[in-house]
């Protein structure tokens, strides 16, 4: 099994043998420190804490042990204010300022609902100079208009959360951490939960990047929920069963406005006041967790890491192929990872030379079939106006991805961004011809040949 990494395996083989082969090698490959639980037709399947609870690697995880959830932790925010909807204490309609009234006139465009759905046009502070919530108030209320007219657009900002917190304090006359703890973690049965865990507070995981530096465990905003397995369990069971919210109250923040946006809770499905689909992914620091939820058929996995690697996707599509019965892929590394630390001064053709040479040696430890890899690479280098190379990059995956409109299209921003507008329009042309599709490189190919 540990040298078998697309496989298929015996029915015989219980999933639970085989994806604890499959996170046992992830955790050896660095690709895994964290606590995961997989639940199939409603029984459970595989729970395990794999790894180490903070950067000095002494202390092992333990399935009590509680993480941040990064924007996981904004479904709180987002079920109180509906729970307050369902109170009859608020209306989604109402404007911010109707609780809120020292915010600034404009503000009174802003609807309750506006702030869910992440469509309120409220600008992001400057977080390097808040250092707490007050500081982050000061700078909305100096805030003078809207990045765009409530309702009309969409930005994932946290200043749409902090708001939310504070006109759930303003109407119940509780701290948001003392509500969320009355209303939403005890009657979850979320018994180990805490808010803003703090460096006294024991078995919180501490998260590490891939150089052993500890990171954060407080942050700048207040009201970040930390859970264990068992509590993200409970929290997920008790969205699935309504024992908060009405089905109907429970759609408003299940399903996002547009496609391609984000709801409270993430993104999911509705059928017959029934919730067919719940996904949600979060990070914060060197912290990232994962909730994909079927309730139709019983089937749940929850991925929490205190040593972001970005693959949780990968882990869980994974899983699921395990869960079906289907020919799987093992979590790989990937390559932007690698070398992300040498972007400053690499040449592309070192890249790619690096690249092929573990393509022939390292055929099973690598993503190469992965597009995005050497597009991420590029954008990469694009961010640190190293346009020449990136250019390369971007050239060297239509090589690998020929058919691919997006590595096209990619490669047309490069030359657009160093200047060359005749490769550019050449290269957009090719993304269009591949995938008809992409409004935005037609724009752009209009904008090209007016000159």
């Amino acid at each position: 099994m540990a040298g078998c990494f697309v496989c298929h395996f015996s029915f015989a083989q219980s999933h639970r043998v085989v994806i604890d082969s499959v996170m046992q090698r992830a955790f050896r490959m660095g690709l895994f420190n964290g606590n995961l639980l997989v639940v199939d037709k409603g029984k459970p399947v595989y729970s395990a804490a794999i790894g180490f609870a903070d950067s000095t690697h002494t202390k092992k995880l333990t399935t009590d042990h509680r993480f941040h959830i990064g924007s996981i932790a904004k479904e709180f925010n987002s079920v109180a204010i509906m729970l307050l909807v369902q109170q009859g204490k608020l209306k989604l309609s109402d404007p911010v300022t109707s609780f809120l009234p020292d915010m600034p006139a404009w503000m009174g465009k802003i609807t309750v609902l506006h702030l869910l759905q992440y469509r309120s046009g409220l600008p992001n502070v400057n977080w390097d100079q808040a250092k707490s919530d007050a500081d982050i108030m000061k700078q909305l209320k100096e805030t003078t208009a809207p990045m765009f007219e409530p309702g009309t657009s969409y930005a994932y900002y946290n200043t749409n959360v902090f708001l939310q917190r504070r006109i759930v304090e303003k109407i119940s006359g509780l701290s948001f951490n003392q509500f969320v703890k009355q209303y939403l973690l005890i009657p979850a049965k979320m018994k180990t939960a805490l808010v803003d865990p703090a460096e006294k507070d024991p078995l919180v995981a501490r998260c590490f990047d891939n150089d052993n530096k500890q990171g954060r465990l407080e942050y700048t905003m207040s009201g970040w929920t930390s859970v264990t397995l068992a509590d993200f369990y409970n929290w997920s069971v008790c969205l699935e069963k309504f024992c908060l919210l009405t089905p109907d109250n429970t759609r408003q923040i299940l399903i996002p406005a547009a496609s391609g946006q984000q709801a409270g809770l993430g993104k999911g499905a509705m059928e017959n006041n029934l919730i067919t689909r719940h996904e949600h992914d979060g990070t914060a620091d060197s912290y990232q967790a994962l909730l994909v939820s079927n309730p139709t058929i019983g089937r749940l996995v929850i991925l929490l890491t205190n040593n972001k690697q970005n693959n949780l996707g990968d882990i869980n599509t994974c899983i699921q192929a395990i869960l079906d019965d289907k020919p799987y892929t093992a979590p790989r590394k990937k390559f932007s990872v690698a070398i992300q630390k040498e972007l400053d001064t690499i040449r592309a053709s070192s890249l790619i030379d690096q690249f092929e040479k573990l393509k022939m040696h390292s055929p099973d430890e690598y993503y190469f079939n992965d597009e995005y890899e050497f597009n991420s690479i590029g954008y990469v280098l694009l961010s640190k106006q190293r346009i020449d190379e990136a250019i390369k990059v971007f050239e060297y995956n239509t090589k690998l991805f020929p058919a691919s409109g997006n590595v096209w299209d990619s490669l047309g921003e490069a030359y657009l961004k160093q200047g060359d507008k005749a490769n550019a329009l050449r290269c957009y042309k090719k993304a269009v011809s591949l995938d008809p599709g992409n409004t935005g490189a037609l724009k752009i190919i209009a904008e090209l040949e007016k000159h």
